[in-house]
């Protein structure tokens, strides 16, 4: 019997690309390294509020640095993310907190759907530039992921009770406590202590951490079914 796996807990916002980024190679690498990848659903907005932080997008020269950056990581990372036509609209003006909520019920309640639905969000907002804020929308993408209408109802039912909202606070507010100023971050649970990262560019620092092999963002085990 080989050594347990090593936790990883993924803080993460579908309004976040760098998240999506980040999501996508640590699910690639899920199976190949000896980890269990936690993913915990955070509210950014709350996140930035606790850190006295800004978007970075909030600079003139960030912003054009950001839609660049994005661009090429996504060619890199093999991810199909574009930028928004109206930016700060989407992320300033309407926010995520709606589906932050209904990712948190639905961990809660059908956690093997986590991982595909969270993909759907991104999607919506991050490739084809479409609503991730109203419950149809929600519906639709759950939807594609493979869930029935009767579910997504049921837990869009669900994402104003008091137990979702405060699971969604409690995991933002331990996001916090790790350190975080941002997304996403992942949290390495090794030789009992946590070692936070931020952004989606620490994956070879991970790997090192973890004492496994980097093969670049995509390992020639999922290129090959790419």
């Amino acid at each position: 019997m080989g050594p347990l796996p090593r936790t990883l807990d993924f803080f993460y916002d579908v309004l976040s690309p760098y998240s999506w980024l980040a999501f996508e190679v640590l699910c690639r690498y899920k199976n190949i390294w000896n980890v269990s990848l936690q993913l915990r659903p955070t509210l950014i907005a709350g996140i930035m509020k606790d850190s006295g932080n800004q978007p970075p997008a909030m600079l003139p020269r960030k912003a054009t640095y950001l839609k660049n950056d994005i661009r090429l990581l996504g060619q890199h990372l093999q991810v199909p993310i574009h930028f928004p036509k109206d930016f700060f609209s989407v992320i300033l003006g309407k926010g995520s907190l709606t589906a932050m909520r209904f990712l948190t019920a639905l961990k809660m309640e059908q956690p093997e759907m986590l991982e595909k639905v969270s993909r759907e969000l991104w999607m919506r907002v991050w490739s084809r530039d479409e609503d991730i804020t109203q419950p149809q929308s929600i519906l639709a993408a759950a939807e594609k992921a493979g869930m029935s209408t009767g579910q997504v109802r049921g837990l869009l039912e669900r994402i104003s009770t008091p137990q979702v909202k405060d699971q969604l606070r409690e995991t933002t507010e331990a996001a916090c406590k790790y350190g975080a100023f941002g997304l996403p971050v992942t949290v390495a649970h090794l030789d009992d202590q946590a070692h936070m990262l931020f952004g989606s560019d620490r994956m070879e620092l991970l790997a090192h951490l973890l004492g496994e092999k980097w093969m670049g963002p995509v390992p020639p085990a999922v290129n090959a079914r790419l």
